[in-house]
Protein backbone atom coordinates (compact mmCIF):
# COMPACT_ATOMS: atom_id res chain seq x y z
CA UNK A 1 0.00 0.00 0.00
CA UNK A 2 1.28 3.63 -1.21
CA UNK A 3 -0.17 7.23 -0.12
CA UNK A 4 -1.42 8.90 -2.90
CA UNK A 5 1.15 10.62 -5.06
CA UNK A 6 0.16 14.15 -4.05
CA UNK A 7 -0.33 13.31 -0.25
CA UNK A 8 2.93 12.09 -0.09
CA UNK A 9 4.36 14.49 -1.96
CA UNK A 10 3.30 17.30 0.15
CA UNK A 11 4.44 15.42 3.24
CA UNK A 12 7.62 15.67 1.82
CA UNK A 13 7.77 19.11 1.16
CA UNK A 14 6.70 19.72 4.79
CA UNK A 15 9.43 16.87 6.11
CA UNK A 16 12.31 18.89 4.79
CA UNK A 17 11.72 22.24 6.01
CA UNK A 18 12.56 20.32 9.72
CA UNK A 19 15.94 19.46 10.98
CA UNK A 20 16.14 15.86 11.19
CA UNK A 21 17.81 15.50 14.56
CA UNK A 22 14.74 17.80 15.53
CA UNK A 23 12.25 14.99 13.33
CA UNK A 24 13.67 12.04 14.79
CA UNK A 25 13.17 13.52 18.92
CA UNK A 26 9.75 14.45 17.53
CA UNK A 27 8.99 11.23 16.45
CA UNK A 28 10.55 9.44 18.97
CA UNK A 29 8.34 11.27 21.77
CA UNK A 30 5.36 11.03 19.67
CA UNK A 31 5.48 7.13 20.25
CA UNK A 32 6.39 7.22 23.40
CA UNK A 33 3.10 9.30 23.97
CA UNK A 34 1.02 7.25 21.75
CA UNK A 35 2.12 3.98 23.37
CA UNK A 36 1.56 5.16 26.97
CA UNK A 37 -1.51 6.46 25.90
CA UNK A 38 -0.51 10.55 26.92
CA UNK A 39 -3.20 12.27 25.95
CA UNK A 40 -4.20 14.93 28.49
CA UNK A 41 -2.54 17.33 26.25
CA UNK A 42 -2.21 18.17 22.61
CA UNK A 43 -0.07 15.41 20.64
CA UNK A 44 1.23 17.72 17.92
CA UNK A 45 2.49 21.21 19.95
CA UNK A 46 5.33 21.68 17.73
CA UNK A 47 6.59 21.59 13.99
CA UNK A 48 8.98 19.29 14.34
CA UNK A 49 5.71 16.92 15.47
CA UNK A 50 3.70 17.71 12.81
CA UNK A 51 6.08 17.00 10.27
CA UNK A 52 7.04 13.57 12.50
CA UNK A 53 3.33 12.63 12.55
CA UNK A 54 2.71 13.66 8.83
CA UNK A 55 5.69 11.07 8.11
CA UNK A 56 4.98 8.08 10.52
CA UNK A 57 0.99 8.13 10.88
CA UNK A 58 -0.38 9.55 8.21
CA UNK A 59 0.55 6.57 6.22
CA UNK A 60 -0.35 3.99 8.83
CA UNK A 61 -4.12 5.77 9.79
CA UNK A 62 -4.53 5.40 5.46
CA UNK A 63 -4.14 2.04 5.43
CA UNK A 64 -5.77 0.85 8.10
CA UNK A 65 -9.27 3.23 6.71
CA UNK A 66 -8.85 1.93 3.36
CA UNK A 67 -8.83 -1.65 4.47
CA UNK A 68 -12.12 -0.05 6.35
CA UNK A 69 -13.47 1.40 3.64
CA UNK A 70 -12.94 -1.32 1.16
CA UNK A 71 -15.01 -3.65 3.98
CA UNK A 72 -18.24 -1.39 3.17
CA UNK A 73 -17.47 -1.23 -0.62
CA UNK A 74 -17.76 -5.11 -0.65
CA UNK A 75 -21.25 -4.46 1.00
CA UNK A 76 -22.69 -2.06 -0.76
CA UNK A 77 -21.16 -0.90 -4.05
CA UNK A 78 -18.44 2.01 -5.45
CA UNK A 79 -21.19 3.63 -5.73
CA UNK A 80 -22.75 3.93 -1.71
CA UNK A 81 -20.62 6.94 -1.15
CA UNK A 82 -21.24 10.21 -2.34
CA UNK A 83 -20.53 12.42 1.09
CA UNK A 84 -18.24 11.55 3.95
CA UNK A 85 -17.61 14.16 7.87
CA UNK A 86 -13.90 13.31 9.11
CA UNK A 87 -13.71 13.83 12.85
CA UNK A 88 -10.46 13.88 13.60
CA UNK A 89 -9.55 14.61 9.88
CA UNK A 90 -5.67 15.62 10.05
CA UNK A 91 -4.58 16.75 6.59
CA UNK A 92 -7.75 14.63 4.79
CA UNK A 93 -6.28 11.07 5.60
CA UNK A 94 -9.74 9.18 5.25
CA UNK A 95 -10.93 11.01 2.36
CA UNK A 96 -7.98 10.06 0.67
CA UNK A 97 -8.67 6.59 1.75
CA UNK A 98 -12.27 6.93 1.00
CA UNK A 99 -12.12 8.71 -2.21
CA UNK A 100 -9.59 6.10 -3.72
CA UNK A 101 -12.46 3.17 -2.74
CA UNK A 102 -15.67 4.76 -3.89
CA UNK A 103 -14.95 6.69 -7.08
CA UNK A 104 -18.80 8.52 -6.74
CA UNK A 105 -17.59 10.62 -3.68
CA UNK A 106 -18.44 14.17 -4.68
CA UNK A 107 -18.12 16.12 -0.98
CA UNK A 108 -16.28 15.87 1.84
CA UNK A 109 -16.61 17.74 5.56
CA UNK A 110 -13.68 17.52 7.44
CA UNK A 111 -13.25 18.46 11.42
CA UNK A 112 -9.81 18.97 12.47
CA UNK A 113 -8.57 21.48 15.84
CA UNK A 114 -4.87 21.46 14.44
CA UNK A 115 -4.74 25.04 12.05
CA UNK A 116 -1.86 23.95 10.10
CA UNK A 117 -2.89 20.54 9.46
CA UNK A 118 -6.10 22.01 8.33
CA UNK A 119 -3.92 24.77 6.48
CA UNK A 120 -1.68 21.80 4.74
CA UNK A 121 -5.02 19.49 3.71
CA UNK A 122 -6.30 22.53 2.26
CA UNK A 123 -3.25 23.53 0.12
CA UNK A 124 -3.45 19.77 -1.03
CA UNK A 125 -7.27 19.62 -1.66
CA UNK A 126 -7.07 22.53 -4.01
CA UNK A 127 -4.98 21.25 -6.01
CA UNK A 128 -6.05 17.68 -5.90
CA UNK A 129 -8.08 15.93 -9.21
CA UNK A 130 -10.63 14.71 -6.49
CA UNK A 131 -13.91 15.68 -6.43
CA UNK A 132 -14.03 14.83 -2.95
CA UNK A 133 -10.69 16.80 -1.53
CA UNK A 134 -11.61 20.06 -4.14
CA UNK A 135 -14.73 19.67 -3.23
CA UNK A 136 -14.13 19.88 0.88
CA UNK A 137 -14.86 22.15 3.73
CA UNK A 138 -12.77 22.66 6.95
CA UNK A 139 -13.87 23.44 10.20
CA UNK A 140 -11.63 23.84 12.78
CA UNK A 141 -13.48 22.49 15.56
CA UNK A 142 -12.80 19.77 18.81
CA UNK A 143 -14.61 16.73 17.73
CA UNK A 144 -16.90 17.01 20.80
CA UNK A 145 -18.54 20.22 19.31
CA UNK A 146 -21.60 19.74 17.38
CA UNK A 147 -21.37 17.90 13.78
CA UNK A 148 -22.39 18.98 10.45
CA UNK A 149 -24.75 16.19 8.74
CA UNK A 150 -25.76 14.86 7.15
CA UNK A 151 -23.59 12.87 5.89
CA UNK A 152 -23.41 9.35 3.79
CA UNK A 153 -20.53 8.47 5.95
CA UNK A 154 -18.78 9.35 9.23
CA UNK A 155 -15.58 8.50 10.04
CA UNK A 156 -14.12 8.40 13.31
CA UNK A 157 -10.14 7.81 13.03
CA UNK A 158 -7.75 7.26 15.47
CA UNK A 159 -9.28 9.87 17.82
CA UNK A 160 -11.87 8.31 20.38
CA UNK A 161 -8.90 6.91 22.35
CA UNK A 162 -8.14 10.56 22.89
CA UNK A 163 -11.09 11.39 25.01
CA UNK A 164 -12.55 9.92 27.76
CA UNK A 165 -15.45 7.36 27.67
CA UNK A 166 -18.13 9.80 28.64
CA UNK A 167 -16.57 12.40 25.98
CA UNK A 168 -16.43 9.09 23.62
CA UNK A 169 -20.02 7.99 23.66
CA UNK A 170 -20.91 11.50 23.33
CA UNK A 171 -19.00 11.46 20.14
CA UNK A 172 -20.38 8.27 18.89
CA UNK A 173 -24.14 8.96 19.58
CA UNK A 174 -23.86 12.46 17.67
CA UNK A 175 -22.04 10.78 15.24
CA UNK A 176 -24.21 8.23 14.42
CA UNK A 177 -26.94 10.94 14.34
CA UNK A 178 -24.89 12.35 11.20
CA UNK A 179 -24.75 9.89 9.34
CA UNK A 180 -27.51 8.73 6.37
CA UNK A 181 -25.78 5.36 5.74
CA UNK A 182 -22.37 4.14 7.40
CA UNK A 183 -20.16 4.78 10.61
CA UNK A 184 -16.84 4.07 10.99
CA UNK A 185 -14.84 3.69 13.44
CA UNK A 186 -11.21 2.94 13.97
CA UNK A 187 -8.72 2.99 16.52
CA UNK A 188 -4.92 1.63 16.90
CA UNK A 189 -5.12 -2.51 17.68
CA UNK A 190 -4.11 -2.51 21.16
CA UNK A 191 -6.17 -3.61 23.82
CA UNK A 192 -7.11 -0.15 24.82
CA UNK A 193 -7.90 0.65 21.39
CA UNK A 194 -10.14 -1.94 21.38
CA UNK A 195 -12.16 -1.13 24.80
CA UNK A 196 -12.77 2.20 22.56
CA UNK A 197 -14.22 0.07 19.89
CA UNK A 198 -15.94 -2.02 21.94
CA UNK A 199 -17.98 0.36 24.01
CA UNK A 200 -18.71 1.98 20.98
CA UNK A 201 -20.14 -1.28 19.27
CA UNK A 202 -22.40 -1.38 22.18
CA UNK A 203 -23.64 2.02 22.04
CA UNK A 204 -24.47 1.70 18.50
CA UNK A 205 -26.35 -1.66 18.56
CA UNK A 206 -28.23 -0.04 21.70
CA UNK A 207 -29.25 2.80 19.24
CA UNK A 208 -30.63 0.42 16.58
CA UNK A 209 -27.71 0.17 13.78
CA UNK A 210 -27.07 -2.92 11.57
CA UNK A 211 -23.53 -4.02 12.91
CA UNK A 212 -21.59 -4.99 9.30
CA UNK A 213 -18.21 -5.43 10.47
CA UNK A 214 -15.63 -7.23 11.58
CA UNK A 215 -18.36 -8.68 13.48
CA UNK A 216 -20.97 -10.92 12.07
CA UNK A 217 -23.17 -11.00 14.95
CA UNK A 218 -24.92 -8.67 17.23
CA UNK A 219 -24.02 -10.54 19.87
CA UNK A 220 -21.83 -10.07 22.75
CA UNK A 221 -17.72 -10.17 21.25
CA UNK A 222 -16.45 -13.95 22.04
CA UNK A 223 -12.63 -12.36 21.87
CA UNK A 224 -13.22 -10.00 24.56
CA UNK A 225 -15.45 -12.55 26.81
CA UNK A 226 -11.77 -14.64 26.51
CA UNK A 227 -9.69 -11.89 27.65
CA UNK A 228 -8.80 -11.23 24.06
CA UNK A 229 -9.04 -8.35 21.69
CA UNK A 230 -10.34 -7.86 17.95
CA UNK A 231 -7.44 -6.42 16.05
CA UNK A 232 -6.24 -6.40 12.63
CA UNK A 233 -3.05 -5.71 10.49
CA UNK A 234 -2.60 -3.79 7.08
CA UNK A 235 0.71 -4.16 5.49
CA UNK A 236 2.12 -0.49 4.28
CA UNK A 237 5.54 0.50 2.24
CA UNK A 238 7.68 2.55 4.27
CA UNK A 239 9.62 5.34 2.92
CA UNK A 240 13.57 5.83 3.45
CA UNK A 241 12.56 8.49 6.23
CA UNK A 242 9.82 6.62 7.61
CA UNK A 243 12.53 3.80 7.68
CA UNK A 244 15.00 6.40 9.43
CA UNK A 245 12.40 7.72 11.90
CA UNK A 246 11.46 3.94 13.37
CA UNK A 247 14.60 2.65 13.04
CA UNK A 248 13.63 -0.25 10.84
CA UNK A 249 15.72 -2.08 8.28
CA UNK A 250 12.36 -3.64 6.58
CA UNK A 251 10.64 -1.41 3.62
CA UNK A 252 7.33 -2.34 4.96
CA UNK A 253 5.55 -2.46 8.44
CA UNK A 254 1.77 -3.97 9.37
CA UNK A 255 -0.68 -1.14 11.00
CA UNK A 256 -2.69 -2.96 13.56
CA UNK A 257 -5.61 -1.75 14.34
CA UNK A 258 -9.63 -2.44 15.58
CA UNK A 259 -12.65 -1.19 14.15
CA UNK A 260 -16.41 -1.34 13.27
CA UNK A 261 -18.43 -0.48 11.05
CA UNK A 262 -22.32 0.57 11.57
CA UNK A 263 -24.78 0.99 8.95
CA UNK A 264 -28.63 1.98 8.88
CA UNK A 265 -29.63 -0.04 6.77
CA UNK A 266 -29.61 -4.65 6.90
CA UNK A 267 -26.40 -6.12 4.25
CA UNK A 268 -26.22 -9.36 3.96
CA UNK A 269 -22.55 -9.63 5.58
CA UNK A 270 -19.78 -12.40 6.20
CA UNK A 271 -21.26 -15.53 7.95
CA UNK A 272 -17.43 -15.77 9.93
CA UNK A 273 -14.66 -13.75 10.25
CA UNK A 274 -10.83 -15.13 10.00
CA UNK A 275 -9.65 -13.23 13.74
CA UNK A 276 -5.97 -14.73 13.93
CA UNK A 277 -3.26 -15.41 11.02
CA UNK A 278 -4.20 -18.47 9.06
CA UNK A 279 -2.05 -21.12 9.32
CA UNK A 280 -1.55 -22.62 6.30
CA UNK A 281 0.13 -26.41 5.83
CA UNK A 282 1.43 -28.68 3.35
CA UNK A 283 -1.96 -30.53 3.09
CA UNK A 284 -4.75 -28.15 5.48
CA UNK A 285 -5.45 -24.81 6.46
CA UNK A 286 -6.34 -23.91 10.46
CA UNK A 287 -8.61 -20.96 10.72
CA UNK A 288 -9.99 -19.46 13.64
CA UNK A 289 -13.56 -17.86 13.00
CA UNK A 290 -15.31 -15.39 14.86
CA UNK A 291 -18.96 -16.63 14.43
CA UNK A 292 -22.42 -16.19 16.08
CA UNK A 293 -21.95 -19.49 17.99
CA UNK A 294 -18.63 -17.70 19.55
CA UNK A 295 -14.88 -18.62 18.55
CA UNK A 296 -14.47 -21.72 16.37
CA UNK A 297 -11.44 -23.58 15.03
CA UNK A 298 -11.58 -24.80 11.43
CA UNK A 299 -9.29 -27.40 9.45
CA UNK A 300 -9.57 -27.40 5.81
CA UNK A 301 -8.15 -30.19 4.27
CA UNK A 302 -7.43 -31.34 0.23
CA UNK A 303 -10.36 -33.35 0.06
CA UNK A 304 -12.15 -30.24 0.97
CA UNK A 305 -11.17 -29.10 -2.83
CA UNK A 306 -12.71 -25.97 -3.68
CA UNK A 307 -13.41 -24.71 -0.33
CA UNK A 308 -9.07 -25.50 0.47
CA UNK A 309 -8.76 -23.98 -2.71
CA UNK A 310 -10.13 -20.67 -1.49
CA UNK A 311 -8.54 -21.35 2.44
CA UNK A 312 -5.21 -21.13 0.79
CA UNK A 313 -6.02 -17.84 -0.48
CA UNK A 314 -7.68 -16.17 2.67
CA UNK A 315 -5.94 -13.58 5.04
CA UNK A 316 -6.33 -12.45 8.94
CA UNK A 317 -9.04 -10.18 8.75
CA UNK A 318 -11.12 -11.30 5.53
CA UNK A 319 -15.11 -12.53 5.96
CA UNK A 320 -15.49 -16.53 5.79
CA UNK A 321 -18.79 -17.70 3.97
CA UNK A 322 -18.17 -21.44 4.07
Amino acid sequence: MRLPPELSDAIQQEIENVNRSELAQASAELTRRYKAARFSSPMIQTEAQRAAYLAVRVPATFAANLRVFEEIYGLAGEDAITSVLDLGAGPGTAVYAASKVFPSLEQATMFEVDRRLIELGKRISNESSRPALRNSKWMQRDITTAFAGPHDLVVISYALGELSQAAAEGVVVRAWESTEKFLAIVEPGTMRGFSFVLKARSWLIAAGAHILAPCPHAHECPMAAAGDWCHFAERLERTAIHRQLKAGELCYEDEKFSYVVASRCSFPRAASRIVRHPQKHGGHVQLTLCTPEGLKSRTIGKSQKAIYKQARKVQWGDGWDF
